[in-house]
């Protein structure tokens, strides 16, 4: 049995962006290199990064980062992850690691297979603000592959592209997130190439243990609900499984807790947006809403939900005059909290919108709500019997009412009279549970963990223990 923590220890990451000169450090952006037969691009990172420690003298600048871009888009690859790598190395180095790279992205992507991989490659200590501006925009929207190249040649950066090249897009703005602020980290462990496709063993009750005893550390490890387990996916994919978490030291040792069995490719820890809802930060307005992009917005209900079939709720809602339809999915588990929503209740939606079809308009289709002020549930009930208090009935329009005991008639001068009810829901968040989440879902006991600045650099130390290799 091999553990994922044996070998020697690698060079430590080292935060520090200034070289000896603006050129010795390098950014290598790696976007769109899986396929629909398997792959992972943050296996091929790992790869990479492997071959880069043994065969140069590099320094790592910071962890490698995974990068997960806008889920909107409807060209996505399965997690639409980018990945970037950061480093400074002798100028000797410096073209033996881009042929590194460029080799192990023409060796490895299955370009007929729908991979379209795209290499971002800058040089520089400081990254321009308009290429962190493009990583931004493409965690909420839609960017066309010909902006990113147009980006790319302003700056002089060097890109290499196979395929349609889409996959410049994401690399591009890879290089341009710097998560300075709000970020999590996850060990991803690696199998071999001859296992996988095999069944992936792991013992819920460890997982389980090692969720609650890290709790909040880590995070969707465990569905406890449904009983699933959340950390390791289920295609033909090089990942066995990945732990989110708050820092490096929790992830790898949540990870070695699970006394893997089978022989990995090794493990590499990667800093992360995931479980951040980056990409629900911009504001939508409503009126200037547009297809596959993500955000949220305050708005107003405007009328009360109904539960189509399937079980999912539908209502809409209003801003400034405008409205639109609102879709709240029966698998993200908050159909039927949202169909206790009346009108006039005031809420904030994360959400994505989905392109209008022939049969319907634009739909925002929710991620989380919080429900910001509640109205008055007021319904029309027909009057009370004055001699028996039971309901009574209406005997037609214009026609008054009837107490069904007593018989007691009412004149057609009466009227329904308007009733309180109770609200079964509160103020508060509510979020999908954990088996819907999307990589980018902030768990709910994270608000409040956020990082809100750079200072990880003296915060967390790093583990020296980054990347372990077979």
């Amino acid at each position: 049995m091999m553990s994922i923590y044996a070998g020697t220890d690698f060079p430590e990451v080292v935060h520090d962006l200034s070289g000896d000169n603006d050129e010795d450090v390098l950014h290598f952006g790696i976007d769109d290199t899986d396929n629909r037969l398997g792959g992972c691009t943050t296996h091929l990172a790992f790869k990479i990064t492997q071959r880069i420690i043994r065969d140069t003298s590099a320094r790592f600048v910071d962890y490698p980062l995974l990068i997960r871009l806008n889920p909107n888009v409807p060209w996505k690859t399965r997690g639409n992850a980018a990945v970037c790598i950061r480093l400074t190395s002798d100028k000797k180095d410096q073209q033996k690691i881009i042929d590194i790279v460029k080799y192990y992205v023409e060796t490895e992507a299955v370009v007929g297979s729908g991979a379209d991989p795209g290499v971002v490659i800058f040089r520089g200590r400081q990254v321009p603000k308009a290429i962190m501006e493009f990583g931004k925009t493409a965690m909420c929207d839609i960017i066309h592959r010909r902006d990113a190249i147009r980006l790319a040649e302003k700056y002089n950066i060097e890109y290499f592209l196979l395929g349609k090249g889409r996959g410049i897009i994401g690399s591009l703005a890879a290089i341009g997130s710097l998560l300075e602020g709000d970020h999590t980290f996850e060990a991803i462990a690696y199998r071999r190439p001859e296992n996988v496709g095999t069944p992936r063993i792991l013992e819920p009750d460890k997982i389980i243990e090692y969720s609650r005893s890290t709790f909040p550390y880590t995070f969707n490890n465990f569905d406890f609900k449904h009983k699933r387990v959340l950390i390791a996916p289920h295609g033909p994919d090089p990942v066995f499984c990945g732990i989110r978490g708050e820092n490096p030291r929790i992830v790898l040792s949540s990870l070695q807790s699970l006394s893997i069995e089978e022989q990995l490719e090794g493990c590499m820890v990667f800093r992360s947006n995931q479980g951040t809802n980056m990409h629900l930060v911009n504001e939508i307005k409503l009126p200037e809403a547009r297809s596959f992009t993500s955000g949220h917005i305050r708005c107003t209900v405007r009328s009360r939900p109904h539960i189509a079939k399937g079980g999912h709720t539908l209502f809409f809602v209003e801003r400034d005059g405008f409205s639109l339809p609102v879709a709240v999915y029966e698998p993200t588990g908050l159909a039927k909290t949202a169909s206790l929503l009346v009108e006039g209740d005031v809420l904030e939606l994360g959400c994505g919108i989905r392109r209008a079809s022939i049969k319907h308009p634009k739909i925002l289709n929710v991620e989380y709500f919080m429900v910001l002020d509640l109205a008055k549930d007021l319904q029309l009930r027909n009057p009370t019997c004055r001699i028996c208090s039971k309901s009574m009935k209406s005997e037609g329009k214009g026609k008054g009412f009837q107490c069904k005991k007593c018989k007691l008639r009412e004149s057609s001068s009466s009227n329904k009279v308007s009733i309180q009810i109770p609200r079964a829901i509160s103020t508060g968040l509510y979020i999908p549970t954990p088996k819907a989440h999307r990589h980018l879902t902030k768990p709910e006991h994270r608000f409040g963990l956020e990082k809100v600045s750079s200072d990880y650099r003296k915060e967390l130390p790093i583990h020296s223990n980054w990347i372990i290799l077979d």
